[in-house]
């Protein structure tokens, strides 16, 4: 997995790519010329101090680092942690998560049932 870090990279993917939300996560997708997804991770001052957003940004990576097998190669991914996300746990990030990777198609379905 790598990671996008610059912030001309994040706002490009703003700019051009889709994006879908949940109750806990926004994200962001623009296909890349590369072989593999870059995935950023963005947690506002709004959600909490630097613990919880810390917290928050391991919970979104290792959701995406144990799934990352089910989602399409090529594609820039921004995960945005909204405020409601603070009381969220693992499996609520997890879940949100997945639900916004099938919302936009990124998910291949037949990887998914041997997953599950």
């Amino acid at each position: 997995m790598e990671s996008l870090k610059k912030n001309r990279d994040f706002q490009n993917v703003y700019k051009y790519g889709k994006s879908y939300a949940n109750r806990y996560l926004v994200m962001y997708v623009l296909k890349n010329e590369t072989e593999q997804n870059r995935i950023g991770i963005s947690v506002s001052k709004k959600v909490g101090n630097s613990v919880v957003r810390h917290h928050l940004t391991r919970l979104i990576r290792e959701s995406y680092r144990l799934h990352e097998d089910m989602f399409l190669n090529g594609r820039d991914i921004v995960v945005i942690a909204r405020v409601t996300a603070k009381r969220a746990g693992y499996h609520d990030i997890e879940s949100a998560l997945l639900h916004l990777g099938r919302l936009h198609h990124i998910i291949s379905e037949n990887k998914e049932q041997t997953t599950s």
